[in-house]
Formats: structure tokens, sequence, C-alpha cells
């Protein structure tokens, strides 16, 4: 609970009161300022908030209610989806993004990566040993970028270790968690791309 403050005195950033007759006016004028931006954010983070709760949900029934047309029953609202107005004009997109990281088994592939490139030392081309090695460089937290481990999948090389390291990537692979975002979209007619309507302050933009 906040505190009650004794008449005339407000607190300021290190939670000493202060007597507001010996605050100056600037002072004042500026908490001011910040106070009524604030109260402003908030309101509108809220009607995001509504928002982004009540077009997921209609954007569940419509998936759901298109199904229903082929007798086709849907549970849940995972996966990603993108509706277009009759003109085209506008584009909604519902995104799921999966986090994920790798288990221990991604060691197990990356010794197996390290025999391949040992022994193919003298005829392999230095851009797969560059490629490799930076999958694998972790970044300041310690992490490995998936997108490049994952990208190592991709690559047709007949060597049964080779393979088994592609194996065991694919079932280090642990979804931790996912983020759901909701797009929408605007057709510039002079150029045909789609804009992004922004949703958050930091995207807007004031000119």
């Amino acid at each position: 609970m906040e505190q009650k403050l004794p008449d005339g005195y407000r607190k300021n950033a290190i939670g000493h009161l202060v007597p507001v007759a010996s605050i100056k006016p600037i002072d004042m004028a500026r908490d001011s300022l910040v106070n009524e931006i604030v109260a402003k954010a908030r309101a509108i983070s809220g009607q995001i908030g509504d928002f982004k709760v009540t077009a997921f949900a209609d954007i569940a029934a419509f998936v759901q209610l298109s199904a229903e047309q082929y007798q086709a029953k849907i549970g849940g609202t995972k996966g990603n989806v993108t509706l277009l107005s009759f003109d085209g004009r506008y584009k909604v997109q519902r995104a799921i993004a999966e986090h994920i990281t790798f288990d221990e088994r991604l060691q197990a592939a990356k010794a197996l990566i390290d025999e391949c490139i040992t022994d193919w030392a003298q005829g392999s081309r230095p851009e797969l040993q560059v490629l490799v090695n930076d999958a694998f460089q972790v970044d300041q937290t310690g992490k490995v970028n998936t997108a490049r481990v994952l990208g190592l999948r991709r690559l047709e090389i007949n060597d049964e270790r080779w393979h088994r390291a592609m194996r065991a990537i694919g079932e280090a692979v642990q979804v931790i968690g996912s983020k759901s975002y909701i797009r929408v979209y605007e057709r510039d007619d002079a150029t045909g791309e789609y804009r992004a309507i922004p949703l958050d302050v930091a995207a807007s933009g004031v000119a």
C-alpha cells in the first residue's frame, strides 16, 4: 500500500520527505507532466491489452467458423494465421513465436561435427569450417544462436557421423515457451507493399 504523506510534503526519489514550499516550480511542473503522461500511458496500455485479448479470441473463433465449412474441428489457438480484407487493403496476422533451446545432446553433435572437420581438414572448404564455428559460438549469456545451429541441418553432407550429429541436434531441441503476436497491416497503394500499423509507442514515430 502507498504510504500516506503528511500534508505539505512530497517524497523525493530516495524516499525523503520534502516540504512542498521548498520544491522549485520547475521541478513541480516536471513532476506534473510526467504523472500526466504516465496516467495516459496506463490507460492506452490497458486498451491495447483489451484489444489483444479480443483480437486473439475473434481470430480463433473465425478460424473455427471457417473450418466448420468443411466439418472440421480445430482445437486450441496455436498456429500462424493470415487474414485479408475482401479488397486486400488490410491484413491481420496471428503469429506464434516459439522460444527454443538445446539440451546436453548438442554437445554430442558438436563432438561428432568436430570429428568430421578434423578428418576433412585437408580437403574441406574453409567456408564450411567457419560456418560450423560460427554456429556453435556462444553469446555473452553463454547461449548459441539457435537459427545458425539448426541451419547446419540444411547442408547436404554424405557422412554417417554428420547424419548422426544432425539427428542429435534435432533431438536436442527443447521448446521452453512461446509468445503470441497480433500484427495489423495496411497496403500502400503506391507500392503495393504492406506496412504495419504500429501498436506500440516506440514504433509509431512522430514527424
